[in-house]
């Protein structure tokens, strides 16, 4: 079973590493760009085929290490 685990910064959380990205798109002449916000993406192998359990398993392992939940929000997704 395959999931995902995508975590980004809370509103309000100043995002410098985005500000950079946003400055570098703009400097390479990528019109349109408005704001950028960086976050990152866990990819996770399961064994199992229990769903919800997979997804309370990830959601206590977000909790514990992948996110820092006082400036950080995340999202799991089990894909099947």
């Amino acid at each position: 079973m395959k999931a995902r685990v995508t975590v980004t910064l809370k509103n309000g959380i100043l995002d410098p590493q985005g500000k950079a990205i946003e400055g570098a798109l703009k400097s390479l002449g990528v019109s349109g760009i408005a704001s950028v916000r960086q976050g990152k993406v866990f990819d996770i192998e399961l064994d199992g085929a229990d769903k919800a359990k997979a997804e309370a398993a990830l959601k206590a392992a977000a909790d514990k290490l992948l996110a820092n939940t006082v400036i950080e929000n995340y999202r799991v997704e089990v894909l099947g």
